[in-house]
């Protein structure tokens, strides 16, 4: 039964991802209606305190978006990576890696690549280089962002909040791993491929004057835009920065007395009147339209991953808790033992899920049940960030299609593309850091 259960999760999965969009929470949900009526297990928890937090940030992130925060922030990149074009393949990742940090959505991406690419080009930096390990950047960073929906799940109260571990702990742990992951990766995919001037595609490309195209010119805004502009981030950042404070220095939250007992305002219910704040004074001081917030792709993207979470998490939480003792008495010892078996079944889920927040709700409360090490848990982390193995995320589809030269591409058996390398590169070097950080915590 319980095989025929993990069938019912899996295809489940494979659907909703092949549908993509929402269709990951609307199947997720209807593989749980199986497990419930079909095969009587008890409803797990639905991750409603995760999907709060997510609706929170991604609503003050969208108005960031509305008000042109977004945009400011490409334009002071360009500035960066214009100033040392030969460097790109090490910058670039940097730049997107910070911004994505910042942000909390790797959809700041999107605005970067087509940069990156023209700079490389334009400097005879073979662009898929720096473009691949950009996107991989972009992944690793929200594994270390204060406020990214991965953090928040990993953070929430049934996961690692109740286990001792802080947002400071996680942040100590994920940035300087993740980001020498980035480094590193950058370092591995300098070596890859001929130089550009080589590269026989480039040079078809050049020969049949595809790459003479006429670059649209953007309107600048107005010195209006800007300052909202300005203003926008500002905010935004002081709110990521009070987040991160909240996290780090417990005694800045209130503590009130229920039932005669004092109890301490949780990071879950911070972040959501940070954020949702945050939103609120940008709406104010930079005067931003609320329709507009709602129209944009971070809005759209944001709640998609909300549904997503929704029925994927709740299906899995039913059925891991469902089969607990099953998985306590025959998988416990090995990967106790040897807990990198976790992180490799954190990066398959991850591949599938296409979301690490969706895959931290739905592996993570087993790796508990397990009694795998909560620091440990943080370490492995970065592993969540497998979805770049198969070459049809967006972020990866873009990078492809913005680089005009060719030389960023799915090969001939689709997994031999221009993200596995500075991928795998980056996650495994991430997960080594972050246990060598985790032995002196």
């Amino acid at each position: 039964m319980i095989y025929m259960e993990l069938l019912v999760v899996l295809a489940a999965i494979f659907i909703g991802a092949r549908v993509g969009g929402i269709g990951l929470g609307i199947f997720g949900m209807m593989g749980l209606g199986v497990l419930v009526f079909g095969f009587g297990l008890k409803p797990g928890n639905p991750p409603i305190d995760v999907m709060l937090i997510i609706v929170a940030v991604i609503t003050a992130a969208a108005t960031l978006q509305a008000a042109g925060g977004l945009d400011y922030l490409v334009k002071v990149a360009e500035k960066i990576l214009r100033k040392n074009p030969a460097m790109i393949t090490f910058l670039a990742p940097v730049v997107c890696y910070f911004f994505t940090l910042f942000s909390g959505t790797g959809h700041i991406a999107y605005s970067l690549l087509p940069i990156i690419s023209e700079i490389a080009t334009d400097s005879k930096v073979r662009p898929e280089r720096p473009l691949s390990i950009s996107v991989i950047a972009s992944q690793q960073a929200i594994t270390a962002s204060p406020i990214s929906a991965a953090t928040a799940a990993l953070l929430s109260a049934e996961l690692l909040g109740d286990k001792g571990i802080t947002l400071g702990n996680i942040l100590m742990v994920c940035i300087p791993a993740t980001l020498i992951g980035v480094i590193v990766g950058a370092i591995a995919v300098n070596f890859v491929g001929v130089p550009l001037e080589k590269d026989p595609e480039y040079l078809r490309r050049v020969q049949e004057g595809i790459l003479n195209q006429d670059k649209s010119e953007k309107v600048a805004p107005s010195p209006e835009e800007e300052k909202r502009a300005k203003t926008s981030v500002i905010i935004f950042l002081l709110g990521v920065f009070s987040i991160v404070l909240f996290g780090s220095i417990e005694a800045l939250r209130p503590t009130f007395m229920i039932d005669g007992k004092p109890v301490q305002l949780g990071m879950t219910q911070t972040i959501e009147i940070v954020m949702m704040s945050t939103a609120g004074l940008m709406l104010i001081l930079s005067k931003t339209d609320i329709n507009k917030a709602v129209k944009g792709s971070v809005f759209i993207a944001g709640m998609q991953a909300v549904i997503a979470i929704f029925g994927i998490a709740w299906m899995g939480d039913t059925y891991f808790n469902g089969n607990i003792e099953f998985f306590k008495t025959h998988i416990a010892q090995i990967v106790t033992e040897f807990p990198f078996l976790f992180a490799v079944a954190l990066f398959v889920m991850s591949i599938f899920l296409f979301s690490q927040a969706a895959t931290v709700r739905t592996l993570y409360p087993l790796g508990l049940g397990l009694g795998i090490s909560p620091l440990a848990m943080v370490a492995m982390f970065p592993a969540v960030n497998g979805y770049f193995f198969i070459p049809n995320y967006p972020t990866v589809v873009a990078a492809i299609n913005f680089d005009r030269t060719g030389t960023t591409r799915i090969g001939k058996y689709v997994l031999n593309h221009s993200f596995q390398i500075p991928g795998f590169v980056a996650t495994i070097v991430a997960i080594i850091v972050g246990y060598m950080i985790i032995a002196f915590m």
